[in-house]
Protein backbone atom coordinates (compact mmCIF):
# COMPACT_ATOMS: atom_id res chain seq x y z
CA UNK A 1 0.00 0.00 0.00
CA UNK A 2 1.38 3.43 -0.89
CA UNK A 3 2.60 5.62 1.93
CA UNK A 4 2.39 8.81 -0.11
CA UNK A 5 -0.15 11.47 0.82
CA UNK A 6 -2.65 12.38 -1.84
CA UNK A 7 -5.08 15.25 -1.65
CA UNK A 8 -8.72 14.40 -2.18
CA UNK A 9 -10.17 15.88 -5.33
CA UNK A 10 -11.83 19.08 -4.07
CA UNK A 11 -15.37 19.78 -5.17
CA UNK A 12 -16.27 23.12 -6.63
CA UNK A 13 -17.90 24.22 -3.38
CA UNK A 14 -15.20 22.83 -1.02
CA UNK A 15 -14.64 25.17 1.90
CA UNK A 16 -11.13 26.52 2.61
CA UNK A 17 -11.71 26.08 6.34
CA UNK A 18 -11.75 22.28 5.97
CA UNK A 19 -8.81 20.46 4.41
CA UNK A 20 -9.27 16.87 3.29
CA UNK A 21 -6.57 14.47 2.16
CA UNK A 22 -5.73 10.77 2.06
CA UNK A 23 -2.41 9.48 3.34
CA UNK A 24 -1.38 5.86 3.89
CA UNK A 25 -4.94 4.61 3.70
CA UNK A 26 -6.31 7.18 6.14
CA UNK A 27 -8.68 9.98 5.20
CA UNK A 28 -7.89 13.17 7.10
CA UNK A 29 -10.39 15.94 7.81
CA UNK A 30 -8.55 18.95 9.22
CA UNK A 31 -10.40 21.99 10.54
CA UNK A 32 -8.77 25.28 9.58
CA UNK A 33 -10.77 28.17 11.00
CA UNK A 34 -8.67 29.09 14.05
CA UNK A 35 -9.87 32.69 14.30
CA UNK A 36 -13.34 31.34 15.15
CA UNK A 37 -12.11 28.31 17.16
CA UNK A 38 -13.16 26.17 14.17
CA UNK A 39 -16.84 27.07 14.61
CA UNK A 40 -18.73 25.25 11.87
CA UNK A 41 -20.31 27.00 8.91
CA UNK A 42 -22.73 25.49 6.43
CA UNK A 43 -19.92 25.22 3.88
CA UNK A 44 -17.59 23.47 6.34
CA UNK A 45 -20.31 20.94 7.14
CA UNK A 46 -20.85 20.35 3.43
CA UNK A 47 -17.16 19.76 2.77
CA UNK A 48 -16.91 17.25 5.62
CA UNK A 49 -19.99 15.39 4.48
CA UNK A 50 -18.76 15.28 0.86
CA UNK A 51 -15.40 13.83 1.95
CA UNK A 52 -17.04 11.12 4.05
CA UNK A 53 -19.34 10.14 1.21
CA UNK A 54 -16.42 10.08 -1.23
CA UNK A 55 -14.44 7.77 1.06
CA UNK A 56 -17.35 5.56 2.12
CA UNK A 57 -16.84 2.97 -0.66
CA UNK A 58 -13.22 3.78 -1.46
CA UNK A 59 -11.17 0.66 -0.69
CA UNK A 60 -8.08 2.85 -0.46
CA UNK A 61 -9.44 4.57 2.65
CA UNK A 62 -9.37 2.30 5.70
CA UNK A 63 -10.22 4.82 8.42
CA UNK A 64 -10.90 8.52 8.92
CA UNK A 65 -9.25 10.97 11.32
CA UNK A 66 -10.76 14.36 12.17
CA UNK A 67 -8.53 16.91 13.87
CA UNK A 68 -7.48 20.51 14.20
CA UNK A 69 -3.96 21.81 13.67
CA UNK A 70 -4.54 24.66 16.12
CA UNK A 71 -3.85 24.45 19.84
CA UNK A 72 -6.82 26.40 21.22
CA UNK A 73 -9.65 24.33 19.87
CA UNK A 74 -10.84 21.21 18.13
CA UNK A 75 -14.21 22.84 17.43
CA UNK A 76 -16.18 25.34 19.51
CA UNK A 77 -19.54 24.50 17.91
CA UNK A 78 -21.68 26.05 15.21
CA UNK A 79 -21.33 29.59 13.91
CA UNK A 80 -23.71 31.17 16.44
CA UNK A 81 -23.38 34.70 15.09
CA UNK A 82 -24.40 33.53 11.61
CA UNK A 83 -27.47 31.80 13.04
CA UNK A 84 -28.46 34.91 14.98
CA UNK A 85 -28.03 37.18 11.98
CA UNK A 86 -29.96 34.78 9.73
CA UNK A 87 -32.90 34.75 12.12
CA UNK A 88 -32.90 38.53 12.49
CA UNK A 89 -32.89 38.84 8.70
CA UNK A 90 -35.88 36.50 8.44
CA UNK A 91 -33.84 33.90 6.56
CA UNK A 92 -35.44 30.73 7.89
CA UNK A 93 -34.08 28.76 4.94
CA UNK A 94 -30.50 29.51 6.02
CA UNK A 95 -31.23 28.27 9.54
CA UNK A 96 -32.97 25.12 8.34
CA UNK A 97 -30.19 24.37 5.86
CA UNK A 98 -27.44 24.71 8.45
CA UNK A 99 -29.11 22.52 11.06
CA UNK A 100 -30.36 19.94 8.55
CA UNK A 101 -26.93 19.57 6.97
CA UNK A 102 -25.17 19.51 10.36
CA UNK A 103 -27.44 16.81 11.73
CA UNK A 104 -27.10 14.79 8.54
CA UNK A 105 -23.32 14.96 9.03
CA UNK A 106 -23.69 13.86 12.67
CA UNK A 107 -25.76 10.87 11.55
CA UNK A 108 -23.29 9.99 8.79
CA UNK A 109 -20.48 9.88 11.36
CA UNK A 110 -22.57 7.85 13.81
CA UNK A 111 -23.38 5.21 11.18
CA UNK A 112 -20.11 5.34 9.22
CA UNK A 113 -18.92 1.91 8.03
CA UNK A 114 -15.24 2.63 8.68
CA UNK A 115 -13.45 3.57 11.92
CA UNK A 116 -13.69 7.30 12.57
CA UNK A 117 -11.09 8.70 14.97
CA UNK A 118 -11.48 12.11 16.61
CA UNK A 119 -8.37 13.78 18.06
CA UNK A 120 -9.76 16.11 20.73
CA UNK A 121 -7.97 18.98 22.39
CA UNK A 122 -8.73 22.47 23.63
CA UNK A 123 -12.33 23.59 23.20
CA UNK A 124 -14.68 20.74 22.23
CA UNK A 125 -18.19 22.11 22.54
CA UNK A 126 -21.60 22.01 20.86
CA UNK A 127 -21.12 21.11 17.23
CA UNK A 128 -17.60 19.93 18.08
CA UNK A 129 -19.21 17.18 20.12
CA UNK A 130 -21.46 16.36 17.17
CA UNK A 131 -18.52 15.69 14.84
CA UNK A 132 -16.62 13.61 17.40
CA UNK A 133 -18.90 11.58 19.67
CA UNK A 134 -20.17 9.30 16.92
CA UNK A 135 -16.64 7.91 16.53
CA UNK A 136 -17.37 5.58 19.41
CA UNK A 137 -20.05 3.79 17.36
CA UNK A 138 -17.86 3.20 14.29
CA UNK A 139 -15.19 1.06 15.91
CA UNK A 140 -13.09 4.21 16.07
CA UNK A 141 -11.95 6.34 18.98
CA UNK A 142 -12.41 9.63 20.80
CA UNK A 143 -8.84 10.45 21.86
CA UNK A 144 -8.65 13.30 24.39
CA UNK A 145 -5.58 15.43 25.02
CA UNK A 146 -4.65 17.00 28.33
CA UNK A 147 -6.02 20.38 27.25
CA UNK A 148 -9.47 19.03 26.34
CA UNK A 149 -12.36 21.10 27.66
CA UNK A 150 -15.59 19.39 26.65
CA UNK A 151 -19.13 20.70 27.11
CA UNK A 152 -22.63 21.18 25.79
CA UNK A 153 -23.12 24.69 27.23
CA UNK A 154 -26.32 25.41 25.32
CA UNK A 155 -28.54 26.29 28.30
CA UNK A 156 -26.29 29.31 28.80
CA UNK A 157 -27.57 30.76 25.49
CA UNK A 158 -31.10 29.40 25.68
CA UNK A 159 -30.57 26.43 23.39
CA UNK A 160 -30.43 22.69 24.22
CA UNK A 161 -27.87 19.87 23.75
CA UNK A 162 -28.45 19.21 20.06
CA UNK A 163 -26.33 17.41 17.39
CA UNK A 164 -27.68 14.13 18.79
CA UNK A 165 -25.99 14.66 22.15
CA UNK A 166 -29.17 13.73 23.97
CA UNK A 167 -28.51 10.15 22.82
CA UNK A 168 -25.01 10.14 24.34
CA UNK A 169 -25.97 12.00 27.53
CA UNK A 170 -28.79 9.54 28.18
CA UNK A 171 -26.21 6.74 28.19
CA UNK A 172 -23.72 8.24 30.64
CA UNK A 173 -23.45 6.74 34.15
CA UNK A 174 -26.07 7.60 36.75
CA UNK A 175 -27.46 11.13 36.48
CA UNK A 176 -24.37 12.58 34.81
CA UNK A 177 -26.12 13.16 31.48
CA UNK A 178 -28.99 15.00 33.14
CA UNK A 179 -26.51 17.12 35.08
CA UNK A 180 -24.47 18.01 31.99
CA UNK A 181 -27.56 18.78 29.90
CA UNK A 182 -29.04 21.18 32.45
CA UNK A 183 -25.89 22.90 33.72
CA UNK A 184 -23.73 22.80 30.60
CA UNK A 185 -20.71 22.24 32.81
CA UNK A 186 -17.28 21.67 31.25
CA UNK A 187 -15.36 18.39 31.54
CA UNK A 188 -11.60 18.05 31.58
CA UNK A 189 -9.78 15.10 30.05
CA UNK A 190 -10.20 12.81 33.06
CA UNK A 191 -13.86 13.72 33.58
CA UNK A 192 -14.62 13.10 29.89
CA UNK A 193 -13.19 9.60 30.35
CA UNK A 194 -15.25 9.05 33.49
CA UNK A 195 -18.45 10.16 31.75
CA UNK A 196 -17.81 7.83 28.83
CA UNK A 197 -17.47 10.76 26.41
CA UNK A 198 -13.82 9.95 25.63
CA UNK A 199 -12.37 6.50 24.97
CA UNK A 200 -8.69 7.02 25.70
CA UNK A 201 -6.17 9.80 26.29
CA UNK A 202 -2.78 10.95 25.08
CA UNK A 203 -1.04 14.20 25.93
CA UNK A 204 -0.70 16.50 22.94
CA UNK A 205 3.09 16.47 23.14
CA UNK A 206 2.96 12.89 21.84
CA UNK A 207 0.56 13.62 18.98
CA UNK A 208 3.23 14.48 16.35
CA UNK A 209 4.82 11.08 16.93
CA UNK A 210 1.43 9.38 16.65
CA UNK A 211 0.63 11.16 13.40
CA UNK A 212 4.05 10.27 11.97
CA UNK A 213 3.46 6.62 12.85
CA UNK A 214 0.05 6.67 11.20
CA UNK A 215 1.60 7.86 7.96
CA UNK A 216 4.45 5.34 8.00
CA UNK A 217 3.14 2.04 9.44
CA UNK A 218 1.58 -0.49 7.10
CA UNK A 219 -2.12 -1.14 7.68
CA UNK A 220 -4.30 -3.84 6.18
CA UNK A 221 -7.53 -2.70 7.82
CA UNK A 222 -9.19 0.14 9.71
CA UNK A 223 -8.99 -1.94 12.88
CA UNK A 224 -5.20 -1.92 12.56
CA UNK A 225 -5.25 1.89 12.39
CA UNK A 226 -7.30 2.00 15.58
CA UNK A 227 -4.94 -0.48 17.25
CA UNK A 228 -2.00 1.78 16.40
CA UNK A 229 -3.67 4.69 18.16
CA UNK A 230 -4.44 2.48 21.16
CA UNK A 231 -0.79 1.47 21.42
CA UNK A 232 0.29 5.10 21.60
CA UNK A 233 -2.40 6.09 24.11
CA UNK A 234 -2.38 5.71 27.87
CA UNK A 235 -2.74 2.09 28.94
CA UNK A 236 -6.28 1.03 29.84
CA UNK A 237 -5.55 0.50 33.54
CA UNK A 238 -3.90 3.90 33.84
CA UNK A 239 -6.79 5.53 31.97
CA UNK A 240 -9.30 3.97 34.37
CA UNK A 241 -7.29 5.23 37.32
CA UNK A 242 -7.17 8.71 35.80
CA UNK A 243 -10.95 8.66 35.31
CA UNK A 244 -11.60 7.56 38.90
CA UNK A 245 -9.51 10.49 40.17
CA UNK A 246 -11.39 13.00 38.00
CA UNK A 247 -13.27 16.04 39.35
CA UNK A 248 -16.48 14.50 37.99
CA UNK A 249 -15.94 11.24 39.88
CA UNK A 250 -15.40 13.23 43.07
CA UNK A 251 -18.92 14.71 42.91
CA UNK A 252 -20.68 11.74 41.30
CA UNK A 253 -22.64 10.86 44.45
CA UNK A 254 -23.98 14.39 44.77
CA UNK A 255 -24.87 14.52 41.07
CA UNK A 256 -26.83 11.29 41.34
CA UNK A 257 -28.63 12.47 44.48
CA UNK A 258 -29.75 15.84 43.15
CA UNK A 259 -30.02 15.36 39.39
CA UNK A 260 -31.99 12.12 39.52
CA UNK A 261 -34.95 14.22 40.68
CA UNK A 262 -37.98 14.26 38.38
CA UNK A 263 -37.61 17.78 37.00
CA UNK A 264 -35.46 20.90 37.26
CA UNK A 265 -37.48 22.56 40.06
CA UNK A 266 -37.06 19.39 42.14
CA UNK A 267 -33.34 19.36 41.37
CA UNK A 268 -33.06 22.97 42.45
CA UNK A 269 -35.00 22.34 45.66
CA UNK A 270 -32.77 19.38 46.48
CA UNK A 271 -29.63 21.43 45.89
CA UNK A 272 -30.92 24.32 47.98
CA UNK A 273 -31.68 21.93 50.83
CA UNK A 274 -28.11 20.64 50.68
CA UNK A 275 -26.84 24.22 50.53
CA UNK A 276 -28.66 25.03 53.78
CA UNK A 277 -27.50 21.89 55.57
CA UNK A 278 -24.92 22.38 58.31
CA UNK A 279 -25.31 26.13 57.97
CA UNK A 280 -23.96 25.97 54.45
CA UNK A 281 -20.63 24.51 55.49
CA UNK A 282 -19.01 21.37 54.16
CA UNK A 283 -17.96 20.22 50.72
CA UNK A 284 -21.40 19.22 49.46
CA UNK A 285 -23.00 22.45 50.67
CA UNK A 286 -20.37 24.48 48.84
CA UNK A 287 -20.77 22.48 45.64
CA UNK A 288 -24.56 22.73 45.91
CA UNK A 289 -24.35 26.50 46.35
CA UNK A 290 -22.18 26.87 43.26
CA UNK A 291 -24.52 24.63 41.25
CA UNK A 292 -27.59 26.59 42.36
CA UNK A 293 -25.86 29.75 41.17
CA UNK A 294 -25.29 28.12 37.76
CA UNK A 295 -28.91 27.02 37.44
CA UNK A 296 -30.25 30.44 38.40
CA UNK A 297 -28.18 31.95 35.58
CA UNK A 298 -29.27 29.55 32.81
CA UNK A 299 -32.43 29.85 30.69
CA UNK A 300 -35.28 28.27 32.68
CA UNK A 301 -37.11 27.09 29.57
CA UNK A 302 -33.91 25.78 28.02
CA UNK A 303 -33.06 23.76 31.12
CA UNK A 304 -36.51 22.15 31.15
CA UNK A 305 -36.29 21.36 27.43
CA UNK A 306 -32.73 20.03 27.78
CA UNK A 307 -33.73 17.64 30.53
CA UNK A 308 -36.61 16.43 28.37
CA UNK A 309 -34.23 15.91 25.43
CA UNK A 310 -32.22 13.45 27.53
CA UNK A 311 -35.37 11.79 28.88
CA UNK A 312 -36.68 11.19 25.34
CA UNK A 313 -33.40 9.81 23.95
CA UNK A 314 -34.19 6.12 24.42
CA UNK A 315 -34.66 5.51 20.69
CA UNK A 316 -32.38 5.75 17.67
CA UNK A 317 -29.94 8.49 16.78
CA UNK A 318 -32.12 9.24 13.74
CA UNK A 319 -35.08 9.90 16.03
CA UNK A 320 -32.96 12.16 18.24
CA UNK A 321 -31.71 14.20 15.30
CA UNK A 322 -35.19 14.65 13.85
CA UNK A 323 -36.35 15.86 17.25
CA UNK A 324 -33.34 18.18 17.48
CA UNK A 325 -34.28 19.75 14.16
CA UNK A 326 -37.85 20.29 15.37
CA UNK A 327 -36.47 21.98 18.49
CA UNK A 328 -34.27 24.36 16.53
CA UNK A 329 -37.42 25.80 14.97
CA UNK A 330 -39.21 26.26 18.29
CA UNK A 331 -36.08 27.49 20.10
CA UNK A 332 -35.72 30.37 17.67
CA UNK A 333 -39.43 31.05 17.21
CA UNK A 334 -40.62 30.94 20.82
CA UNK A 335 -37.64 30.04 22.98
CA UNK A 336 -34.73 31.92 24.48
CA UNK A 337 -31.93 31.34 21.99
CA UNK A 338 -32.13 34.67 20.15
CA UNK A 339 -32.03 36.59 23.43
CA UNK A 340 -29.31 34.30 24.80
CA UNK A 341 -27.05 34.86 21.80
CA UNK A 342 -27.68 38.60 21.99
CA UNK A 343 -26.72 38.76 25.66
CA UNK A 344 -23.76 36.37 25.58
CA UNK A 345 -22.30 36.78 22.09
CA UNK A 346 -23.55 39.95 20.36
CA UNK A 347 -23.94 42.66 23.01
CA UNK A 348 -22.05 40.72 25.70
CA UNK A 349 -23.97 42.42 28.50
CA UNK A 350 -24.61 39.04 30.15
CA UNK A 351 -28.07 40.24 31.12
CA UNK A 352 -30.41 37.96 29.19
CA UNK A 353 -34.12 38.62 29.62
CA UNK A 354 -35.36 35.07 29.64
CA UNK A 355 -38.92 34.24 28.66
CA UNK A 356 -39.51 32.86 32.17
CA UNK A 357 -37.95 34.56 35.16
CA UNK A 358 -37.60 31.38 37.22
CA UNK A 359 -37.50 27.66 36.52
CA UNK A 360 -40.47 27.27 38.86
CA UNK A 361 -42.53 29.33 36.39
CA UNK A 362 -42.09 26.91 33.47
CA UNK A 363 -45.16 24.72 33.01
CA UNK A 364 -45.27 21.26 31.51
CA UNK A 365 -47.37 22.56 28.62
CA UNK A 366 -44.65 25.10 27.80
CA UNK A 367 -42.12 22.30 27.46
CA UNK A 368 -44.39 20.03 25.44
CA UNK A 369 -45.15 22.83 22.98
CA UNK A 370 -41.44 23.16 22.20
CA UNK A 371 -41.36 19.57 20.91
CA UNK A 372 -44.13 20.01 18.35
CA UNK A 373 -42.77 19.45 14.85
CA UNK A 374 -43.47 21.98 12.10
CA UNK A 375 -43.24 19.15 9.56
CA UNK A 376 -45.34 16.07 8.91
CA UNK A 377 -43.60 12.70 9.08
CA UNK A 378 -43.49 12.46 5.28
CA UNK A 379 -42.16 16.00 4.83
CA UNK A 380 -39.52 16.09 7.55
CA UNK A 381 -36.10 17.12 6.12
CA UNK A 382 -34.45 14.21 7.95
CA UNK A 383 -37.17 11.63 7.26
CA UNK A 384 -34.72 9.34 5.40
CA UNK A 385 -32.34 8.86 8.33
CA UNK A 386 -32.33 5.40 9.89
CA UNK A 387 -30.45 3.97 12.84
Amino acid sequence: MSHEATASSPSADADPHVLTRVANGIGYIELERPQALNALTTAMVGTMLAALEQWRNDSGVLAVIVRSRHARAFCAGGDIRFLYESYRAGDQAALDTFFTDEYRLNHTIFTYPKPYIALLHGVVMGGGMGISQGAHRTGGLRLAGATTRMAMPETRIGLFPDVGMGWFLARTPGAIGRYLAVTGETLDQASALYAGLADTVLDEAAWPGLLDALESERFASGAEVVASVHRAALAADAARELAERSPLAAVRGWIDRHFSQADVPAMLASLEAAQRADAGEGAEAGWAARTVSVLRERSPLSMAVSLEVVSRAEGTMADCLRRDLDLTRSSFAMGDVVEGIRARIIDKDNQPRWRFARIEDVRRDDVERMFESPWSVTEHPLRDLAG
